[in-house]
């Protein structure tokens, strides 16, 4: 006997409901909506995360920006191994990787003849080395997607800042665009103009960078080689920076921009309606810097922290370009390793199931069987549910499996007829009663939305509560969290450098200078700009008396409205806290635009208990300095020959 239950009838309808009707036309899709992503983007949203490697001369050096002067011999990384660095992207679940062929500094990784500025100068392979092409083959034997970085800012070329530079750099992407296969997206660095070597010049070279390059002819130049590779960055291109370096889109964050150069405050969030599709993409890098450093091993961040990045990337519609550095062998680091791999196996734990399967959709109102509530159900992005043109406000019920019990809900719109939910309700009908679970403007690509615990709701409703046009929503899925394992906390394999715990705050200027020795980059110590004679200052006392041979600075990375770190220092010690003397002065060289950590070093140790440093001036306009963490070393960073 048949069991007719309420379930089996609806299901049964809503196959009637698809079947098509012989001599019945076929109801239109709805109409595109505002910007809508060109084919190219539309592919790039769909690859969600991937990894950015910065490798090069700085990895070397210890730096973040080379100036431009630093001898090729200095790159011999002494175990390279692709595949190694492959492997730990794709343990993490990433799909791509984005190598940075050339830095600021201008070093080639590839063997261009355009420049001895490169790797056929250097002792890797006695000269013969191109790590762009032996990365490219093992990106490609892993079956994941291939992409470069091309800094059009050359703090080495002597005619940087010259009509000249363009062509060669024109000529460079060109080498990338031709040499390497099909690339899925190239990198323009915002970063252009300023003190660099310029063959021996040793100058300051300002640009007007959207005139100099004349971005569009460079857009253009790509996409003639590579049509279907996403230019980042410029007006123009095809994906924009989110506006930070800490890895957090804002929320809601629409992939529409206004047609105008960038402006950071629009950029993190987007502008709702805009006439650019132009979205956002999240980089961040899983250590303090974005070259390795060996005094960061111990700052590798957390499987945990990964997951929220995660949430506040793609879960909130744009891309997760993560930075896993190489160290000098040519291989990512034990810690970071162990970081990836936990974050891998539990966001493939969690998304291995979708919950939904099984369920029953019923929506209050259908376009036609083509475009049936069913839709959300099916797994492929390429299908939706959408109503008819004049419902807006529509309202999708999941009626669950008895006992599903999920805390993860993923939603996506079909992002090729535009972003069309202004804002969206999520319901759960528990012990008979409806109870909103999350409220949000934009859905996009993709929202996520993690609950405080798991539920196992008799419904799952989501309600359209503003648009403008109809929607669009091809998922509706539901996903169980699976934890990460824990790593440990690495060591510093860095001996030289001291930990911080037993350091204590002697004196401030103002504001809560704890937050410099706290180990945590995101805090900061803020305190009003100094002026001429109004110096602001630190004193830590390190708890016991050590051959001090240099600090270290950490700029803010948070966008701060009117902060800026510090242009440059007076470093001094003491052993009693009494009697001081200077140590080392100087200035932080790009500071504000790299905020990148400075390494400062003594010219010798120097027997010290008490580290007093002061700050003069801002390194750009602002009513506040920003800094967020201050450290210290017993012997100078290694320097390899130059």
């Amino acid at each position: 006997m048949t069991d007719l239950t309420r379930r089996s009838l609806v299901a049964s309808g809503l196959a009637l409901t698809a079947a098509p009707v012989t001599g019945r036309p076929a109801v239109a899709p709805p109409a595109p909506w505002g910007a809508t992503p060109s084919a190219r983007q539309w592919a790039w949203h769909r690859r969600e995360r991937y990894a950015f490697v910065h490798f090069s001369i700085n990895t070397f050096t210890d730096k973040e920006w080379g100036y431009g002067d630093e001898s090729p011999a200095l790159f011999d990384p002494s175990d390279f191994d692709p595949d190694q660095i492959v492997a730990a992207a794709k343990s993490a679940g990433l799909t791509g990787i984005i190598l940075t062929a050339k830095h600021h500094d201008g070093f080639c990784l590839w063997p261009t003849m355009l420049t001895d500025h490169c790797i056929r100068h250097s002792p890797y392979r006695n000269g013969h080395g191109d790590i762009v092409g032996e990365m490219e083959r093992a990106v490609r034997r892993a079956g994941l997607a291939f992409g470069l970085y091309l800094s059009p800012w050359d703090r080495n070329h002597a005619d940087y800042g010259r009509p000249a530079y363009v062509e060669y750099y024109r000529k460079q992407v060109v080498e990338l665009c031709t040499r390497y296969g099909t690339l899925f997206e190239f990198w323009f660095d915002g970063a252009n103009g300023g003190d660099g070597y310029y063959g021996g010049a040793r100058e300051t070279r300002k640009i007007d960078a959207p005139r100099y390059y004349d971005w569009p002819s460079i857009v253009a130049l790509v996409h003639r080689h590579q049509p279907m590779a996403c230019t980042f960055d410029p007006l123009g291109s095809d994906i924009r920076w989110v506006g930070n370096e800490d890895g957090v889109a804002g929320d809601p964050c629409w992939p529409t921009m206004p047609d105008h150069p960038y402006v950071q405050a629009e950029g993190n969030s987007g502008v709702r309606g805009a006439p650019l599709w132009w979205p956002a993409e999240t980089d961040v890098s899983i250590r303090p810097g974005w070259f390795y450093h060996p005094d960061e091993d111990a700052r590798v961040k957390s499987p945990d922290r990964l997951i929220r990045l995660y949430d506040e990337s793609v879960g909130r519609g744009t891309n997760l370009n993560l930075n896993i550095p190489p160290d000098r062998r040519g291989r990512i680091a034990d810690p970071d390793c162990a970081a990836l791999t936990s974050f891998g196996t539990a966001m493939r734990t969690t998304f291995a199931t979708d919950l939904a399967a099984g369920a029953v959709a019923q929506a209050s109102a259908e376009r036609s069987s083509a475009f049936a509530a069913a839709r959300v159900l099916d797994g492929d992005r390429e299908s939706y549910w959408s109503t008819p043109d004049g419902v807006t406000d529509p309202s999708l019920v999941l009626d669950l499996p008895p006992g599903r019990t999920f805390d993860l809900v993923r939603l996506r719109e079909y992002l090729p007829l535009g972003a069309r939910v202004t804002r969206f309700a999520v319901d759960a009908e528990i012990d008979g009663r409806w109870q909103t679970l999350a409220e949000h403007d934009g859905i996009g690509a993709q929202r996520m939305i993690r609950l405080p615990r798991p539920i196992a709701p008799r419904r799952l409703r989501l309600r359209i509560l503003a648009a403008p046009v109809c929607p669009a929503i091809s998922e509706i899925a539901l996903f169980r969290q699976a934890a990460p394992a824990p790593v440990p906390v690495a060591r510093i394999s860095d001996p030289g450098v001291l930990a911080s715990a037993g350091w204590s705050i002697a004196a401030a200027s103002g504001g809560e200078a704890h937050r410099l020795i706290d180990g945590d980059t995101a805090t900061a110590w803020v305190v009003p700009a100094p002026t001429p004679g109004a110096p602001a200052s630190v004193t830590i006392d390190l708890g016991v008396t050590v051959a001090l041979a240099g600090f270290k600075l950490t700029p803010s990375r948070a966008v701060m409205t009117g902060a800026a770190p510090p242009r440059g220092y007076v470093a001094e010690t003491s052993g009693d806290g009494q009697h001081w003397s200077v140590a080392a002065t100087g200035e932080f060289p790009n500071i504000a635009y790299a905020l990148a950590t400075q390494r400062i070093a003594f010219a010798e140790p120097r027997a010290a208990r008490f580290l007093r440093l002061r700050f003069d001036a801002v390194a750009v306009p602002a009513a506040r300095l920003a800094i967020a963490e201050l450290g210290a070393f017993t012997r100078a960073p290694v320097r390899l020959r130059q």
